[in-house]
């Protein structure tokens, strides 16, 4: 006999509603602060009704909304009071709650009907494993989200640092002279000249030598290079004067907080390669796979055992297309799912286009994709590539066998 728990979770506190296997509420509804006071008054609750009603197992349902949840699943998960009855936690997609919802027709709305629903979830069952949580796998999951958060913030930090260099200097930005806007020359060029009338008034061979020593002789044709520089600044549009001296503060700070930015990534990205080691694998001898890659793609799948195939896996991830299908019709352009996990479909995409440039059996399987789509060429047949690529990951991680090229993966 099982008791199934349902708790709405906010910043500021949750509500708890609970149920048996028939659906009978078996306890009073209850409240307490999102604290540490809240949940030990929680795990007492949950004991005593276990002890009342003689159940020996505790299924606990939350939605996966922000961290709110966070400190209440660890904690229940780790309580000794709890362990006699083998509580089972489970983090629901909100879409799922949303979804089950829909069949009654007339709740109404509020926080006491939401953790009724979560309860009533978990009575129905069929409870995709992917939802218990397993936190062994947190740590890491943190840090590669975290990564996420901060290539996202030096993207629109580029990209809001453009729009401004585009004022200043609008040929440089439209990148007729460097190749890396980012790097250690522009980057230079940018913060030193006050303005391109400055850069076309220099004479050639002192840009020249500017370019030599920044760019440390790397350059194969400096004075290619200068001339199109002297051009480019001809070329640009004119800004007035009383505007250059806030923009080019804009510049300056806006060039220091993405180097700030980048810095604390390496930080990261040595975090996640020492939390990593802790979950030996073999997804790192695929040509292409970094441990970046490795380690998103881990901690967000956690146990392969969870899925049931790669089919399963596949869905968690959202690389699946819905069928557009009535009657003698069939659609032939089908969208992708917008449903699964987010991250765990990024991780997969981007190893995919890495892997296609490494990987001669996965460039000849895009190349012929991209041959046969009708419409987003690119964009159609890397996700088709990152769903090739889900079967060999979860092979690999289901033998723990090495990736072997012209194996039988895909």
């Amino acid at each position: 006999m099982s008791l199934f728990v349902g708790i709405d979770v906010s910043s500021k506190d949750f509500k708890v509603k609970m149920m048996n296997d028939q659906g009978d509420e078996v306890a009073e509804r209850f409240h307490a602060s999102n604290d540490r006071l809240g949940v030990q008054s929680l795990a007492s609750y949950l004991v005593n009704a276990c002890k009342t009603h003689s159940e020996d197992r505790l299924v606990v349902g939350m939605e996966a909304t922000s961290v709110y949840s966070w400190h209440i699943q660890m904690f229940l998960a780790e309580e000794p009071s709890l362990a006699p009855f083998n509580p089972q936690i489970y983090s629901f997609n909100p879409k799922i709650v949303s979804k089950f919802k829909e069949s009654y027709l007339d709740l109404p709305k509020n926080d006491w009907v939401d953790a009724w629903v979560i309860a009533d979830r978990l009575r129905f069952g069929r409870l995709p494993k992917n939802c218990q949580v397993d936190f062994r796998f947190l740590p890491l999951q943190r840090l590669t989200r975290f990564r996420c958060h901060l290539v996202e913030t030096i993207t629109r930090e580029k990209n809001y640092f453009l729009t401004n260099l585009f004022l200043k200097f609008s040929t440089l930005a439209q990148g007729e002279v460097f190749s890396n806007t980012f790097g250690a020359t522009s980057e230079s060029l940018i913060l030193e000249f006050f303005s391109p009338e400055e850069i076309a008034a220099r004479p050639l061979d002192e840009l020249i030598e500017f370019l030599v020593d920044k760019g440390k002789s790397r350059f194969k044709d400096p004075e290619g290079t200068a001339t199109a520089l002297k051009e480019a600044a001809r070329k640009a549009h004119r800004l007035r004067g009383n505007l250059l001296q806030p923009v080019n503060l804009i510049l300056a700070t806006s060039f220091e907080t993405i180097r700030t930015l980048q810095l604390q990534l390496k930080k990261i990205d040595k975090a996640i390669e020492a939390e990593l080691e802790h979950f030996p694998n073999t997804l790192s001898s695929i040509p292409g796979i970094g441990p970046v890659f490795t380690a998103g793609i881990i901690a967000e799948i956690a146990d392969i055992r969870r899925f049931p195939n790669e089919a399963a896996l596949a869905k968690y991830a959202g690389l699946t297309w819905k069928t557009h299908q009535s009657g003698d019709f069939t659609a032939d352009d089908t969208p992708l799912s917008n449903s699964g996990n987010r991250y765990l479909r990024s991780y997969f995409v981007q190893a995919a286009n890495m892997v296609r440039l490494n990987e001669p059996e996965y460039k000849a399987f895009y190349s012929r994709k991209f041959t046969e789509s009708k419409t987003h060429h690119h964009r159609r047949a890397l996700v088709l590539t990152a769903r090739k690529l889900v079967r060999m990951v979860d092979a690999l991680l289901r033998t723990n066998q090495i990736y072997q090229p012209k194996g039988n993966w895909g």
